[in-house]
């Protein structure tokens, strides 16, 4: 067991160095870390909102604004099919579960469930219990003459973890516009999205860029019906009441259906009117859009042109002429961080439903600090007593547990580097506690060494016995606590998750350092001393 060959010596000495120069960029300053040579590592923890300061913001995706969305456009679908099958119907209305439509005869009933049957689609098998089934389903009730088309539960619980997986990526890229570093943006159960943005102190423009939709449509406004009429609930079916997004709330009474949208837009820009000065935002279509955008306003020269976002009028401008460079701009009073954050929005791209904050946090750097200065106070506190208990115990062998111990932690902070972890306070617990695992298990090879010395074996027996006998013990001890750090990670959120991947890198160093690296240093004690009796 203290026999160790050049090779296997060589390896252990070769990933000890490796392990500290991953942790040394920690040690230095921004500048001293830019000077160091090319070929050695450069990256350094970065410290949580808890340490550094900063927003924390937990969102829910609004599964019902989801439902909602899904059965009006469901209803569009209806409507359109059944007016290809030549299906003739008296009413079609949207519910909470769907759509139902009444037939003019009851007698097509079959026909419209078989033409309609093709707007469900089958469910893909990625989550357990979905194989076979489908995202909507369609029923008729002949007596009555109806048909329901009604959204399924399981097909409602794809569509939002799909709106979790695109929202991500939406506000990762609208927090980017921010110019901030480091965000940490990530799911967190089936409906939630956890943003921390260290080091920004005022939450209220990201809570603005992240409470928006930013669905952006062009449509045109009715010009036939009357506003007056749709204020007093007489809203035509093909149209939507809908209220300009400044002070004075205009109504617009606006057609349902959109001729352009936002997804075909390539770029946004905010700027000033050159006649007015006033802020505004340009914006350039894709060559789809252009298109699209080219047509509906040579077709409609003279209508007003509602521009819609999150179904509010920003503005309704008068098509004096055929726009076809496929380009233009959006003018509402905005002021100057106003049209910066819509383009912003615009550039990102539009959620597909919108998120609800249901938890908020603001850290300041001054508590940051305090809890920095805490977590190294009880870091040095409890290593140098932990130093002092192991050398009055076990004197020149406690040595040898000390350096491995501080190895074990330099290890810990260079694998986190290189992972590009977080260090959080709940980390620097687990840095400490894993501290006192290390310890641990060297007391459990010493307490060993101690038995066999009792029981009249020499120094290189009780020392061999005393390595192989504890590692069972120790495999067993740091398995189990490994154990619990995967399940802490896989269930815990946020700063629990941080404390588990802390403990489960510690747990690992901690097995090469208490045991190999250790008995490394125990052997060429051995070669070089020669030693009668052991002090321990």
């Amino acid at each position: 067991m203290l026999r160790f060959s050049r090779a296997k010596t060589g390896a252990i000495l070769l990933v000890t160095l490796i392990g500290l120069l991953l942790a040394l960029p920690n040690l230095l300053s921004p500048d001293q870390r830019v000077a160091l040579p090319s070929w050695l590592p450069h990256r350094a923890m970065t410290l949580g909102l808890d340490l550094r300061g900063g927003s924390y913001l937990l969102l829910q995706v609004d599964s019902q604004a989801l439902r909602k969305e899904r059965a009006e456009s469901l209803r569009e679908d209806v409507r359109r099919t059944l007016r290809e099958k030549r299906i003739g119907y008296t009413a079609l209305r949207a519910t909470d579960q769907g759509v139902q439509v009444r037939l003019r005869d009851p007698a097509d009933s079959d026909k419209a469930v078989q033409a309609l049957y093709a707007l469900s689609q089958p469910l893909g098998g990625t989550f357990i219990g979905n194989a076979g089934q489908r995202d909507v389903t369609v029923s008729a009730d002949k007596a009555a003459g109806t048909v329901a088309v009604n959204l399924t539960d399981a097909g409602i619980t794809q569509r939002v973890r799909s709106a979790v997986t695109q929202s991500i990526e939406i506000v990762r890229r609208r927090i980017d516009q921010l110019g901030t570093t480091e965000p940490t943006i990530e799911g967190e159960g089936s409906d939630r999205i956890l943003v921390q943005v260290p080091g920004l102190q005022d939450p209220t423009r990201l809570k603005n860029l992240l409470g928006q939709t930013a669905k952006l449509t062009f449509r045109l406004v009715d010009v036939q019906n009357s506003v007056q009429a749709a204020l007093q609930g007489h809203v035509p079916p093909e149209d939507e009441l809908l209220y300009s997004n400044d002070k004075a709330h205009v109504p617009y009474l606006v057609e349902r259906q959109v001729l352009v949208s936002g997804e075909d837009l390539t770029d946004a820009q905010p700027g000033f009117d050159q006649r007015t000065n006033e802020p505004i935002v340009s914006f350039r279509f894709n060559a789809k859009g252009a298109q699209r955008f080219g047509e509906v306003t040579q077709r409609n020269v003279g209508r007003p042109f509602a521009i819609v976002l999150d179904n509010q009028v920003i503005s309704a401008p008068v098509i004096r002429e055929p726009i076809l460079g496929g380009s233009g701009q959006i003018s509402g009073s905005f002021t100057v961080q106003q049209a910066n954050d819509l383009a912003i929005l615009l550039r990102a791209g539009a959620l597909p439903a919108p998120l609800q904050i249901i938890e908020e946090r603001t850290v300041g750097p001054g508590l940051g600090a305090d809890l920095i200065r805490a977590g190294e106070t009880s870091a040095y506190v409890g290593s140098a007593l932990v130093a002092v208990f192991m050398f009055v115990t076990y004197g020149l062998f406690g040595v040898f547990a000390i350096i491995a111990v501080a190895i074990n932690v330099a290890l810990i902070f260079g694998i986190l580097s290189a992972l590009g972890a977080t260090l959080t306070l709940p980390g620097i617990a687990g840095v400490v506690l894993t501290v006192g695992i290390a310890v641990d298990s060297n007391v459990l090879i010493y307490e060993r060494i101690r038995e066999e010395i009792r029981a009249g074996r020499g120094v290189i027996g009780a020392l061999e016995a005393g390595f192989s006998h504890a590692l069972a013990t120790i495999l067993d001890t740091n398995i189990t606590t490994f154990i619990a750090a995967a399940v802490l990670f896989f269930i815990g959120t946020g700063s629990v998750k941080g404390f588990a991947v802390t403990l489960g890198v510690g747990i690992l160093t901690t097995l090469f350092t208490a045991y190999t690296l250790t008995r490394l240093i125990v052997a060429a004690w051995v070669r070089w001393r020669r030693p009668r009796t052991i002090p321990i």
